[in-house]
């Protein structure tokens, strides 16, 4: 049991790595939260499920509410981040931009 959990482990910590290394390697804000933010619940998630067994139930306890409230808050987070990042620098990269034509008043229903 203790070799699965720490293998367990050994890959939500690849992953957090990976993540690490998206962040350094991606050139726009919008997929360097992306990197972050899709792989770090992730992580989280792996490095907790291994450690549970190894910390018992009070310490599963622990990680479950840890977990959870990552899981809950960081797309929410993560989304007033990118809009944050959207109001305040210039966006040359993006094909179509929908959220400016919005925030303008216009009424772009896109490709229905």
């Amino acid at each position: 049991m203790r070799v699965a959990a720490e293998v367990v482990m050994v890959a939500g910590a690849v992953i957090a790595v990976l993540a690490g290394i998206g962040l350094l390697r991606f050139s726009t804000p919008f997929a360097r939260i992306q990197a972050a933010g899709k792989a770090s619940p992730v992580a989280l998630l792996l490095m907790s499920v291994g450690a549970a067994p190894l910390l018992g139930w009070r310490g599963f306890a622990y990680l479950a509410i840890a977990a959870g409230a990552m899981i809950v808050t960081l797309p929410i987070v993560a989304h007033l981040l990118l809009r944050a990042v959207h109001r305040t620098d210039r966006i040359d990269h993006l094909a179509m931009d929908d959220l400016a034509a919005d925030e303008e008043g216009e009424t772009h229903l896109g490709s229905l």
